[in-house]
């Protein structure tokens, strides 16, 4: 149930609305737009209480969702969500961020080289696996906090942001220690456990599509993370299995307009693993913005041949300097920016 406030209203009139849906044993969630505050009361059996709250002065209406997720819906904001993340970087706005680094870190020169390449090349944001996810149970598993503590020194040397994924519940809380943005991978996007226990910390959380999930479950997993009072949610499009081989899997461009105009949490895309070939990684990427992506995730190694995990599809330095200018220009084109 979304609970409109007269436009105006004071902040003890919404302390006073929201204090009253805590009284009836309801979280609130409020949403400070330009003109008016909006107050979400979600739970079951929460539009019960509908008259008792539209007869309150201070409320405009109140009106109910029917999509399942609520806190994701553009019917709770109308507005689209900025992210803040740290030193100045806000994910959602005009301005379009590319995240960048490998797919593992290796070693602590390897992060450093990697994290100052991408850095020199316009990415904003660094990248870095301490746990790995695969396959196979032999295949490289991450170098663990380690790992961590080498992307945090990279992160603090050259004044950017840093992301890297949490696997399991106890992951979160080291991740979000050394790390700027928690990311859920695609293999977890489902994991309610892991979602919440994201959604319980206050560092941003991107989500990975997975790749047999539909955008309505996506962003029901948005829902775990956002009812938990984290409401600074990234989603992010990194291709679905189809009967398709040609490729790693098929980028869902189709998604972006389709998410966008479903909610108002920001956009990310990983052509990188969307494609999964390297000569095609940047044509891609620069679809991507053509579609309204709000940031891209590129991997990038110096040494892809040598690398531990997905050295395929990861670009090689001289190939992401080239392609950042590229992209620079489909986003001019299309209003936004990227290089600054």
């Amino acid at each position: 149930m979304i609970i409109t406030m007269k436009q105006g209203s004071k902040p003890k009139d919404i302390a006073v609305v929201a204090e009253k849906i805590k009284g009836l044993g309801y979280k609130p969630h409020i949403s400070k737009g330009k003109d008016v505050t909006i107050i979400g009361m979600i739970g079951d059996y929460a539009e019960k209480y509908k008259d008792a709250f539209e007869s309150m002065e201070v409320v405009e209406h109140v009106s109910e969702i029917q999509k399942p997720y609520k806190l994701a819906s553009r019917d709770f904001k109308k507005e689209n969500t900025i992210v803040k993340v740290s030193r100045n970087v806000e994910i959602g706005g005009k301005k379009i961020h590319v995240i960048a680094g490998p797919c593992a870190i290796e070693t602590k020169e390897q992060m450093v080289t990697t994290a100052k390449i991408v850095k020199d090349a316009g990415a904003t944001i660094i990248r870095g696996g301490a746990y790995k996810p695969r396959s196979s149970p032999y295949a490289f598993q991450g170098l663990g906090e380690k790992g961590l503590k080498y992307l945090n020194e990279s992160g603090s040397k050259l004044h950017m942001p840093t992301i890297s994924e949490a696997m399991t519940v106890e992951q979160v809380e080291i991740v979000a220690k050394y790390c700027d943005i928690v990311q859920i991978g695609a293999r977890n996007i489902q994991n309610y456990d892991l979602l919440k226990a994201a959604g319980k910390q206050t560092k941003p959380v991107l989500l990975k599509r997975g790749m047999a999930i539909t955008i309505k479950e996506l962003l029901l997993s948005a829902e775990y993370v956002l009812s938990q009072g984290n409401y600074s949610v990234i989603l992010c499009e990194r291709g679905i299995r189809t009967f398709e081989t040609a490729t790693r899997f098929t980028m869902d461009l189709n998604a972006v307009p389709v998410i966008k105009k479903l909610s108002h949490l920001p956009v990310v895309l990983d052509p990188s693993h969307g494609i999964g070939i390297r000569e095609h990684v940047g044509t891609m990427a620069k679809a991507c913005i053509a579609v309204g992506a709000d940031g891209l995730i590129i991997e990038v190694h110096p040494q892809p041949e040598l690398a531990l995990s997905d050295g395929h599809q990861s670009l090689l330095p001289d190939q992401f300097k080239a392609l950042m200018k590229d992209l620079d220009l489909v986003a001019k084109a299309v209003g936004r920016e990227l290089l600054d």
